[in-house]
């Protein structure tokens, strides 16, 4: 990486998730200085420990570019950060004092949308562990779904999974034909209703994801209930990524683990207005970071 000698501005870029935190620090010409991971850095852990999460990856990229505590003064920050929804967190977050020049924070959903259409108009549905549609149009932040699973989140890992669950129990009982994915989804629980209920009791979305590849895989195969429970949920992949044109976005971008074997699957004209990303969520940030004044 290229080391810093100079005291011109410098802009970091941050992207905090709820698995890790990742930061990266350019020159005004977007040269890359240096980069940093930390751990988790979601308001849902708290804003303390968000921050800190932040903090550890700036630390790492200032550390990698060669700069010091008293250069921060130069450096223009954009922050991501995950469930910056949530009541009161932004104010929480905009309190802490920090050493930057400026600073701004935004959702990490918001800087992926950003870097996905470098700053201009645009959408991105995630599809992953859970689901959102997102867009900025016109400067203005619009969203489509996102509210949690189980009461939101269509189309995502964790809705596939609850499907793949529900539908297993249905053919337990004789309610539907058992066939091959309901078969290795009872097998799991050994075949026993009262091991799934426990498991129910203590199951994340991220557990009930975990058997999203397992649909996937027999949607392939040719099951008749994996393809159902596959082509629903591209159904609901299909309704964001409207919503999002309805709004104003002139093209949207599939982002999430799902998002590639999704995305054979849904509807024509959605296929049409989909493109790649230009760049990440910690571009985004940087370009919300250009957008300041020190």
């Amino acid at each position: 990486m290229k080391k810093v000698r100079s005291k011109k501005k410098l802009f970091l870029g941050v992207d905090g998730g709820g698995t890790g935190c990742r930061a990266r620090l350019v020159d005004e010409a977007g040269n890359v200085l240096g980069q940093g991971l930390s751990g988790p850095a979601t308001t849902r852990l708290g804003v303390g420990n968000a921050w800190a999460s932040v903090m550890r990856a700036w630390t790492c990229a200032a550390e990698e570019a060669g700069i010091n505590s008293s250069e921060a003064v130069n450096v223009m920050a954009g922050i991501g950060i995950a469930g910056l929804t949530r009541i009161g967190s932004r104010e929480e977050l905009e309190a802490l004092p920090h050493p930057f020049g400026s600073i701004c924070f935004t959702s990490d959903g918001a800087a992926a949308c950003l870097g996905a259409h470098s700053g201009h108009d645009g959408g991105i549905v995630i599809a992953g562990t859970g689901s959102i549609g997102l867009a900025m149009v016109g400067g203005h932040e619009v969203r489509a779904g996102g509210y949690g699973f189980p009461i939101s989140d269509e189309g995502s890992g964790a809705d596939l999974g609850l499907k793949a669950i529900r539908f297993s129990l249905r053919a337990y009982d004789g309610r539907r034909e058992k066939t091959a994915l309901l078969h290795e989804v009872l097998h799991r629980f050994d075949h026993n209703p009262a091991n799934v209920v426990g498991w129910m009791d203590k199951a994340t979305a991220t557990d009930y994801a975990t058997f999203a590849p397992l649909v996937l895989r027999h949607a392939d195969q040719g099951d008749s209930v994996a393809r159902q429970i596959v082509q629903s949920g591209a159904e609901q992949i299909d309704a964001l990524v409207r919503r999002l044109l309805e709004y104003g976005a002139p093209l949207v971008t599939l982002l999430g683990g799902l998002a590639g074997p999704l995305e054979p699957w849904l509807a024509p004209d959605v296929r049409r207005r989909l493109k790649p990303a230009d760049g990440d969520a910690v571009a985004g940030s940087i370009i919300l970071a250009r957008r300041l004044k020190p």
